[in-house]
């Protein structure tokens, strides 16, 4: 099952188009990061697909086909949008009910439990929570609806290094024992890198890159060279980016086992770090076929 589906999606607002022609399809069981640059579409897409907005044209639909926005697919979503909104006058007690008496499902005790073990008191107002109890508050609510499908935009901007590691500790474990499906936008490629097991780059409103980070890695090497060497070799492989330091050239490419390393040439395996910022780097990057979109190719090919 796909937990998100779109097929040349679109959302245009006024004249500028903010995605275009988006051919993505996200499957269940895996922590999917949602990654690219600001103004990229990645806000856009996550409204779309928990069905804030509607497109412009094509379509998206969620949790095996349910189309987005419908009651429906609502019942198997919880969203928290970023900054983590919430009521700053209501206290969390006040919070868990509000949710409670909006949502068919809600387990408040697991809500009540949760909040408990993290030491903050159902009295406490949201205004006067920290940071990081606000995402923690905002993320128990979205938990204890049960969801299959959890959708998360930029949770740990605002958070220092102890909350973002307990939020996270948190989304992990809702991964591991309840099956949830999560979609997380964020900038921190760091922890990404830790925890995201599936990546959708977004860049210039259509979507890059696609698919199960293990394949994807290994689908790129990092070649390191003589500079003097790099235009000579540059046109034996499928470069994504390159830089220098020094006297040496550092090509990112896409890996071809049988195309042979250069003699005097070193290659070594890429970090999910150094994959999105060399895709990030070029507004020109390929799309990537296979599991990003469901094709069953070999995530080794690339077109255009």
């Amino acid at each position: 099952m796909n937990v998100v589906e779109a097929n040349d999606l679109g959302k245009r607002y006024g004249s500028t188009w903010a995605l275009h022609e988006c051919t993505l399809a996200v499957p269940e069981g895996h922590l999917t990061a949602l990654v690219g640059p600001n103004g990229a579409g990645k806000t856009t897409l996550l409204n779309l697909a928990v069905g804030l907005t509607d497109p412009s044209s094509g379509t998206i639909s969620v949790l095996g086909g349910r189309r987005a926005g419908s009651l429906a697919a609502l019942d198997g979503i919880a969203f928290v949008a970023q900054n983590a909104p919430l009521y700053k006058n209501l206290s969390a007690a006040d919070l868990l009910h509000e949710t409670r008496n909006l949502n068919r499902r809600f387990d408040q005790g697991y809500a009540e439990r949760r909040l408990g073990e993290l030491g903050i008191p159902l009295r406490q107002k949201a205004g006067k929570m920290s940071g990081g109890q606000q995402a923690q508050v905002a993320l128990t609510l979205a938990l204890a609806r049960r969801p299959k499908l959890l959708v998360l935009d930029e949770p740990l901007a605002n958070l220092d290094p102890i909350a973002r590691e307990d939020f996270m500790a948190t989304v992990m474990a809702a991964v591991a024992e309840d099956g949830v499906s999560v979609v997380l936008s964020s900038h921190v490629l760091a922890e990404l890198e830790r925890v995201a097991d599936y990546l959708v780059l977004v860049s210039h409103g259509n979507i890059q890159v696609a698919g199960e980070v293990e394949d994807l890695l290994a689908a790129h090497r990092m070649l390191i060279g003589p500079a003097s060497e790099s235009a000579r070799y540059a046109q034996h492989w499928n470069v994504v980016h390159a830089s220098s330091i020094a006297s040496q050239v550092l090509l990112l490419v896409r890996y071809d086992a049988s195309n042979p390393v250069p003699r005097g040439w070193e290659a070594r395996s890429v970090t999910l770090e150094e994959l999105t910022l060399a895709y990030l780097r070029e507004s020109g990057a390929a799309v990537l076929p296979g599991p990003a979109r469901g094709s069953g190719a070999d995530p080794s090919e690339v077109t255009r």
